[in-house]
């Protein structure tokens, strides 16, 4: 098993029924699930993307994820300005670019990540109100705040989601798409009904796959979307890259190079 799915580099062949253009030209592109901790790999020439120009190799891979994530949930939220938007793990490779994306739309943007590292950095990214949820009283902060919220992009789950949904007035969306905390939120749909709350599940085709990541990317080479990097390790210690990631000190994303 070698694991790794998304990667980036310069394409040196093709095959005999893909595009010879691509040959030379910097990409990114998903291996399929495994097989991207490696010096070299072959992957489908319709899944390949071309790295627009004046946006680094590695700022294309770190959206290539994330971006499409990112992008899909935003859309799925229907955010209006003004409206107040909880992003949970801001500091985290979906969270910084989901802060960036719902104050681009508008929106008075609430983060809420694990230590004053984490904070600052959503901060710096535009936040307007940012809290550390290990603290015991930072639904109380956010209330403080901004009294309710809007919409919750929920990347948590576990205490941290639950507390996060008691947030949303009437009218709020729910957006859950990961599990930092080892379980999702677990809210059910007739809780959610009673209180005026929509659960919002996201979902998109292959296209509309594609197309999020094509304007994650334009995004970025325009400078209107920063990825973060946080960590950079050399492939040969993939191990200590992981290690960092399960200790939960990292911040944007972490990239493995070939060096």
């Amino acid at each position: 098993m070698i694991p790794g799915n998304g990667v980036g580099g310069v394409v040196t062949a093709v095959g005999a029924a893909a595009d010879e253009g691509l040959v030379g030209k910097r990409v990114v592109s998903s291996t399929g699930g495994s097989g991207g901790y490696a010096e070299r790999v072959a992957v489908d020439a319709g899944g390949v993307f071309e790295v627009p120009d004046g946006l680094d190799l590695d700022a294309a891979v770190a959206l290539l994820a994330d971006g499409r994530t990112a992008m899909m949930l935003i859309r799925a939220a229907g955010l209006r300005g003004g409206e107040r938007v909880l992003v949970e793990a801001a500091a985290g490779g979906v969270g910084t670019l989901l802060v960036q994306l719902a104050r681009a739309a508008g929106a008075k943007v609430v983060a809420a990540a694990g230590g004053p590292r984490k904070v600052e950095l959503a901060r710096d990214l535009g936040a307007d109100v940012a809290v550390d949820y290990r603290q015991p009283d930072w639904t109380e902060r956010v209330g403080e705040a901004v009294g309710g919220v809007d919409v919750v992009f929920d990347e948590v789950g576990g205490d941290i989601g639950r507390s996060a949904f008691e947030l949303l007035d009437r009218g709020g969306r729910m957006l859950s798409y990961g599990l930092a905390s080892g379980e999702w939120a677990g809210t059910s749909d007739e809780a959610a009904a009673a209180r005026g709350v929509t659960l919002v599940r996201p979902a998109a085709s292959p296209e509309e796959i594609r197309a999020f990541t094509e304007s994650a990317l334009a995004e970025a080479a325009a400078g209107r979307l920063r990825p973060v990097i946080g960590q950079r390790f050399p492939l040969d210690r993939a191990a200590d890259a992981h290690a960092a990631i399960q200790s939960r000190a990292t911040v944007g994303k972490t990239l493995l190079e070939v060096r």
